[in-house]
């Protein structure tokens, strides 16, 4: 990256490429696409001497281009990566970085091969409930591990079933690999890698060709679980995430807005049982995570240093998301 205040081009400037627009830090959005042209000349016109344009392709060779954040439709995210890797830049693309793990590991093969760094859009890592949780589970506080509950769901809205999550080709499938796939990347931080994978995906409610609901049951070598369910019949907005060690228990809910404010518990057991002590952190002021993430990448591409949400975390769940849908009849991949 050239010395100086960093460049950026983002593709895909719907809801998510506005959320990253606000939160570049001390970084300038110097350039922005969207097949919409409107979308992206509206963003364009926030940052003083951007350019828009409708096709994504006029940006790599934008020689203020440092990094190119992509957060269009999950069929285009590969293929927008690939182009701005092979074009030496850094690139963030938002979860799940392909519909395939084979679309994923295409595109680890290339930061290897140009020498680029590529942060995956985890970004329920980075908000304060979570990094709280983080850092309580890393200095040991909960003791050896035993098990995650996570729970995850949409409020219902009218032509629902037609929107872009909807059509399989634009998505590589539904609720599971939406919202499903944070809750996969959030259990293995805390668990680490899963060896066995059983679950269902089905379509209970939505008339679309792909599944509303997910459930699933993951295993560690040391049998700890993850049991997870994620929904788009939850009817009102939920995030629910439980932790168990053997010495205490945290339980994050809510990621503000229509979710409710988001809250960490941490309830530490005595060595005499009973009801534990209790301690809740409360975060109803706006939402940073956006912006702590962005943050991160930045340093991660002047020290050198791994993204610590990465490709491998994304191959990782998606590989558990396609055994779930392989064992649920469902094939996106046609």
């Amino acid at each position: 990256m050239k010395e100086g205040t960093p460049g950026v081009a983002i593709v895909g400037c719907g809801l998510i490429g506005k959320k990253r627009a606000k939160a570049l830090g001390t970084a300038r959005l110097v350039a922005c696409a969207d097949v919409v042209l409107e979308r992206a000349q509206e963003l364009a016109q926030k940052a003083p001497g951007a350019v828009a344009t409708a096709d994504w392709q006029d940006l790599l060779t934008h020689g203020d281009v440092d990094v190119v954040v992509v957060s269009t439709h999950n069929h285009k995210l590969a293929e927008v990566t690939l182009a701005a890797l092979q074009a030496g830049k850094h690139v963030l693309v938002e979860k799940p970085a392909g519909r395939w793990v084979k679309e994923v590991d295409s595109i680890s093969a290339a930061a290897q091969s140009y020498g680029r760094l590529v942060h995956v859009g985890f970004n329920h890592r980075y908000h304060p409930a979570l990094r709280k949780a983080r850092e309580l589970f890393k200095a040991g506080a909960l003791g050896e591990m035993m098990l995650v509950r996570g729970r995850y769901g949409h409020g219902g809205r009218l032509g629902y079933e037609k929107e872009w999550r909807a059509n399989p080709t634009l998505s590589g499938g539904g609720e599971l690999i939406d919202q499903g796939i944070h809750l996969i990347d959030l259990a293995r931080w805390f668990l680490g890698d899963f060896i066995e994978v059983t679950g269902f995906a089905h379509t209970y409610f939505w008339d679309m060709p792909v599944e509303d609901n997910a459930f699933l049951m993951l295993k560690t070598p040391r049998q700890q679980v993850a049991h997870l369910h994620v929904s788009c019949t939850e009817w009102k907005n939920l995030f629910s995430l439980e932790i168990y060690g053997r010495n205490a228990k945290l339980y994050i809910e809510g990621l503000g807005g229509s979710y409710g404010i988001e809250r960490l518990a941490y309830y530490k057991m005595l060595p005499q049982m009973g009801p534990p002590e209790t301690t809740i952190w409360e975060y109803p002021m706006g939402d940073n995570s956006w912006e702590v993430e962005f943050e991160e990448f930045l340093e991660d591409i002047r020290l050198g240093r791994p993204p610590s949400a990465s490709l491998s975390d994304a191959r990782a769940a998606l590989a558990i998301v396609e055994k779930i849908y392989a064992e649920s009849g469902y094939d996106y991949h046609t």
